[in-house]
């Protein structure tokens, strides 16, 4: 069975080296919409998947943080780098061209390290991310299975630890070290009740 669940948030961006001039040459933002999709083949004491409560706590803060920030590719020009990191509180880097192919394939690794560290304490079973879809338009989305996400040879190498968050992001996080627990692949523990 799969279970999703949508995020939506406001961010900007450039993708350098893509045919649009005006994606490649000005920074412009979208009201970004993320699905993230859940599989099992087991039901847990609630009779769920995955309780979608859960979502939002760690996966709501980790999408969250794209919300009205911008994003910057590491291979970006430093000045500009550190410009947008002058003028803005919220801003990430990426080691990938933020466009939406890698935006999702970012959410996937980050998600599925997630579900991975997860300390399942409802009888859940098996719950594994099926796919991230990244709506950057109405008309227009990427979608990331495990084999697009992991896929360092074709689609670019993604290191949860080459991605950085801005110091005020991670202050408005539930837990402000979540990054480092991700990073240090320390056991996660949902609350028991939301």
């Amino acid at each position: 069975m799969i279970i999703r669940k949508l995020f939506k948030f406001e961010n900007a961006h450039i993708v350098r080296n893509c045919t649009s001039r005006r994606c490649s040459r000005s920074i412009h933002g979208h009201s970004y919409k993320v699905e993230v999709k859940l599989s099992s083949n087991y039901l847990d004491n609630g009779e769920m998947v995955y309780d979608f409560g859960l979502m939002k706590v760690t996966i709501k803060d980790l999408i969250d943080s794209f919300d009205h920030a911008i994003t910057l590719w590491a291979k970006d020009d430093d000045e500009y780098i550190e410009y947008a990191k002058k003028f803005s509180e919220r801003w990430i880097v990426l080691p990938v061209n933020p466009s939406a192919e890698q935006f999702s394939r970012v959410f996937f690794i980050m998600i599925d390290r997630v579900l991975n560290l997860m300390e399942f304490n409802n009888g859940e079973k098996e719950v594994k991310l099926h796919s991230i879809v990244v709506h950057e338009t109405d008309t227009g989305y990427a979608e990331c299975f495990r084999e697009d996400a992991y896929n360092f040879k074709g689609m670019g190498e993604i290191k949860l630890e080459d991605i950085v968050f801005s110091d005020r992001i991670k202050e408005e996080w539930n837990d402000s070290r979540l990054w480092d627990k991700l990073l240090r692949e320390e056991k996660l523990t949902p609350p028991k009740e939301i």
